[in-house]
């Protein structure tokens, strides 16, 4: 068995015994999957006492994330960070919420200093430490796309992760080329014609890298934080270029409740719309299920960059919003 599939079969299925709820507890898991969020096993990447806002989808994929690659590397990490709202949050001058060698970099460029560190620990022969490069979907998708495309190429030992929350939410809720289409952001206003976000644009990125064919690719969300772990275990037993982004619900600029992010993250992979999926080398392995499929429009009530697609003068946006989770469920195999 390779240590692959090892990872895969060492990881125990939840099973829900209650039909139509969310409800489990701790104690249907076996000791070693228990979610202990305090304990002296975890390296907090991320301290306590960061500014991220009330309900940050982010701030709690990064620490789980950081966490479980530290777990895996015997804490022989390094990450770089680009500028956006997990940098701006847990680095306020002259305070630093990490705990493990951390760098800044510009907004655009997070894939080429990360490659850089790779590339100096290679000259090195230092074989131990892993490199780890951050962004949001701004900073990944936008103005960081060519170096990350070019890291692809060279196919550089590094871990990428986006946090995907759909926008430019640091500098003011602005579009970003990952906005879901009909979304209202302060660019893309609910006016007009065709209000909110432009369909048809913008990119899914790890479609993108899977075409770049690098050994690892994976989507993952901060409602399922097992998941979330084991794809970043997993990413770290390849070498070379790897990329997962997480699904990161941002109360500020989705206009929802701070209290609401975990099942809006939920919500959005059971709708189909965040499909949850592996590859390798360009090749779909593994996708995950959906166990009770969510009307989309359930989905988007919870939002209020979506109220204008919900009305009845725009009946056509909330079609194709449910035709691209139909596209997603097909594409990705997800029923």
């Amino acid at each position: 068995m390779t240590k692959t599939e090892q990872l895969a079969a060492d990881e125990q299925t939840v099973k829900f015994y209650q039909t139509g709820t969310f409800t489990v507890g701790n104690r249907l898991l076996d000791d070693e999957f228990r979610t202990v969020q305090a304990t002296s096993e975890r390296s907090n990447s991320i301290d306590s006492g960061h500014r991220a806002c009330q309900g940050c989808g982010q701030a709690l994929g990064a620490r789980y994330a950081l966490d479980a690659a530290m777990r895996v590397t015997d804490n022989q990490i390094i990450a770089a960070n680009a500028t956006g709202c997990l940098e701006v949050f847990t680095t306020p001058y002259p305070e630093t919420a990490w705990s493990i060698p951390w760098i800044h970099s510009l907004f655009g460029n997070v894939a080429s200093v990360a490659a850089g560190i790779a590339a100096s620990l290679k000259a090195k022969g230092d074989t131990t430490t892993r490199v780890i490069a951050q962004g949001g979907d701004g900073g990944t998708t936008d103005i960081g796309f060519a170096c990350l495309s070019g890291m692809f190429d060279r196919n550089d030992d590094v871990l990428y992760i986006c946090y995907d929350n759909g926008g430019y939410m640091n500098t003011g809720v602005q579009r970003s080329s990952a906005t879901p289409g009909g979304a209202r952001t302060s660019t893309t206003m609910p006016v007009g014609e065709h209000p909110g976000s432009s369909f048809n644009t913008g990119k899914f990125l790890p479609a993108i890298a899977m075409a770049h064919e690098i050994p690892y690719v994976a989507t993952a969300s901060v409602h399922d934080l097992h998941d979330l772990e084991r794809k970043i275990e997993k990413a770290m037993s390849f070498r070379g270029a790897r990329y997962i982004q997480i699904n990161v619900p941002c109360p500020l600029g989705w206009g929802s409740e701070p209290s609401q992010t975990i099942k809006l993250a939920r919500m959005g992979v059971e709708s189909g719309l965040i499909p949850l999926f592996e590859a390798e080398n360009g090749e779909l392995t593994h996708s995950t299920k959906i166990r009770y499929q969510v009307p989309v429009e359930e989905y988007l009530q919870l939002q209020r960059r979506f109220a204008h697609v919900l009305k009845p003068a725009n009946a056509d946006q909330l079609e194709t919003i449910r035709a691209l989770a139909e596209k997603n469920i097909k594409r990705y195999d997800l029923l």
